[in-house]
């Protein structure tokens, strides 16, 4: 007898499964925290956090932002993965309030002390990991023990944010730690999400190529991009870290070429997910580049490919997709969800291009289509999360 995949359960909709709040929510701050930081980052609007204005902008956007998105989509998924009951109601609004009183505890952290602000904080997604791993492990779904591990360097370097910040006034280490394990992330998630909706749909709508299958070639660019990443954390300025992440660039590239993403031109669900992942190589040979030619290639250009570029896109992409596949409602992106892929894609690449042009309008330019996105997003299915799910 198949496990059921709910339990008698007369709360919330919204409390039903993991994917509605957190994808609300998380949307919702992504929206309001850039029409924060525009006015912080022009000097007109001060924060009450104890971190200076860039760090409070990368860790909500790397620690707040992410980790909400991530936590929808695993205590989604994992039910899938191991046949299990997902968390929901009062568990769920638990987890729930504890990320909102992370973000809360970091704005007002010079009101509440830094070391305050880091137990609440850190306090998430130490919890994540951990109901995380209960499940993968309850479920024997050793497969999936991998997700665990850049969701583990991610809680860590969230902790070691709050001390760096606190130590030396600025993130150092932390900020890059934390981008690496958001890449790996969706080097593992995006690696088997995207070849897998791709032949679904093809198989489908368009016979021919397919996907090639997962084998030692993407084992191998995982493992390269890893150790790029690695070497990058700890070792910005080297040669080594450059060529590395060269490397990494070239192989995420070739990987993402493997799974026939100019032949789903046809549907914008399916093709968003390709043109999210293309960010990921872009990012890394920006930031190679920018180790090899410092006074050419601003560092930012990378670190803005690989956050807003492919967190950012990957993100609203997977979004959408679990949005309407576990609400009851079609698969298919109209007009709507068209105009939210090409505002965060633009978002992207103009906030890399902001890096090379020394104007100011363009930085407000990328940060209200992000806010465009989001709002798009919210304004669209923000009312398919609050209600029950269609049969």
């Amino acid at each position: 007898m198949g496990i059921p995949r709910l339990r008698a359960y007369t709360g919330p909709a919204f409390l039903s499964y993991g994917f509605r709040p957190f994808f609300f929510l998380g949307s919702l701050y992504a929206g309001l925290s850039i029409l924060l930081w525009l006015p912080i980052y022009a000097g007109e609007l001060d924060a009450h956090s104890a971190f200076v204005p860039v760090d409070w902008h990368v860790h909500e956007m790397v620690f707040g932002y992410l980790p909400a998105i991530v936590t929808g989509f695993l205590l989604t998924a994992i039910p899938n993965w191991t046949g299990r009951l997902p968390v929901q109601g009062l568990p769920l609004l638990a987890l729930v309030v504890l990320w909102i009183a992370g973000r809360a505890a970091v704005f007002f952290s010079a009101d509440i002390g830094w070391e305050a602000a880091a137990l609440i904080d850190g306090a998430f997604l130490l919890a994540v990991t951990a109901a995380a791993a209960r499940e993968i492990v309850a479920g024997r779904n050793w497969r999936n023990l991998k997700v665990l591990l850049p969701l583990a360097v991610l809680a860590c370097a969230n902790g070691v944010f709050h001390i760096e910040a606190h130590i030396q006034g600025t993130s150092d280490i932390s900020r890059r730690l934390g981008m690496a394990a958001a890449i790996m992330l969706i080097s593992l998630i995006g690696g088997r999400i995207i070849p897998s909706f791709t032949r679904n749909w093809l198989v489908r709508e368009n016979p021919g190529r397919l996907p090639a299958p997962f084998d030692r070639f993407d084992m191998a660019s995982i493992a390269i991009s890893a150790m790029a990443l690695g070497a990058w954390t700890f070792a910005p300025e080297s040669i080594v870290s450059a060529l590395l992440l060269a490397a990494a660039a070239i192989g995420q590239a070739w990987r993402l070429s493997r799974w026939a993403g100019e032949r789903t031109l046809r549907d914008p669900l399916v093709l968003v997910l390709h043109l999210a992942y293309a960010f990921v190589p872009v990012g890394l040979a920006l930031v190679s580049a920018a180790i090899f030619f410092p006074g050419a290639v601003p560092a930012a250009a990378g670190l803005h490919a690989l956050g807003t570029g492919a967190v950012g896109s990957m993100t609203l992409a997977v979004m959408i997709r679990a949005t309407l596949g576990h609400t009851g409602r079609e698969l298919k992106a109209g007009r709507g969800a068209s105009f939210v892929f090409v505002a965060i894609l633009l978002a992207g690449s103009l906030r890399i291009l902001a890096t090379f042009v020394p104007y100011g309008v363009m930085i407000d330019v990328a940060g209200s289509a992000w806010v465009a996105a989001f709002a798009g997003f919210l304004l669209i299915y923000g009312t398919a999360l609050m209600t029950p799910k269609r049969r």
